[in-house]
């Protein structure tokens, strides 16, 4: 961590960690407490309680950031030439189809997110190896497969984001920058935490939202009362 400074001392020595905060207190501490040079990512880890390896207990959405994520999101749009002034009016970054897939096919994935058609998604099975473990293959389920190219776009670059749980039952996400006010970094969180709870599935026995903790890159964390509404 870097060296702190004597205010920053202070905030690090104000986290309780016997205690359970509020978003709003959270989202203060944390911005009171990040001390690096650049605009740090501010993410939370939730733990829920479910089985990710069974079919039935998989949490995975979408979430509008109120905010926006802060981060200026490269879109890469896979669609046929009818589509292609759409995409490019909406803010894609890159826009095309096979051009692209050949990028791809030789390692290329310098974005964020790819949208595409429902016509294309043929064309993008082969390339599952090279998409799929960098979390890009794109899915009807997070609306990035979808022949309204132009709405997916302007949601995706306004602080959509998609979220799954790991296999270890967590939800790691992005929520802001160290930049954003606090009220920022809460509201951001507040709607991430609710669409989870939505997301609760029936099968889920006990506890489900276990804990939540906030942190900024290179930051300690500090723990949410999971019972944050």
């Amino acid at each position: 961590m870097a060296r702190l400074t004597k205010k920053q001392k202070e905030a690090v020595e104000k986290i309780d960690k016997t205690k359970l905060y509020s978003v709003e207190e959270a989202s203060q501490l944390i911005k009171d407490i990040t001390n690096v040079k650049f605009d740090a990512s501010i993410d939370l880890a939730v733990r829920l309680g479910v089985d990710p390896k069974k079919a039935n207990q998989m949490v995975r959405g979408v979430v509008t950031l109120p905010h926006g994520t802060g981060k200026d999101v490269k879109v890469l749009a896979l669609v046929t030439p009818d589509k292609e002034d759409e995409a490019k009016a909406a803010g894609a970054d890159y826009v095309g189809l096979d051009e692209y897939l050949d990028k791809i096919k030789g390692g290329w994935t310098d974005v964020d997110v790819i949208i595409t058609m429902p016509s294309v998604m043929g064309k993008l099975g082969p390339l599952g190896r090279v998409l799929g473990p960098r979390g890009l293959m794109p899915n009807p389920k997070t609306g990035t497969v979808t022949m309204d190219v132009a709405k997916a776009v302007g949601d995706v670059k306004a602080g959509k984001i998609d979220f799954k749980v790991d296999k270890t039952g967590i939800v790691h996400a992005s929520i802001g920058k160290a930049s954003f006010s606090a009220d920022k970094i809460a509201g951001n969180a507040q709607e991430l935490l609710t669409t989870l709870m939505k997301l609760k599935p029936t099968s889920s026995k006990g506890t489900y939202m276990r804990s939540v903790f906030i942190s900024s890159t290179m930051s300690p964390s500090v723990a949410i009362d999971p019972k944050f509404s």
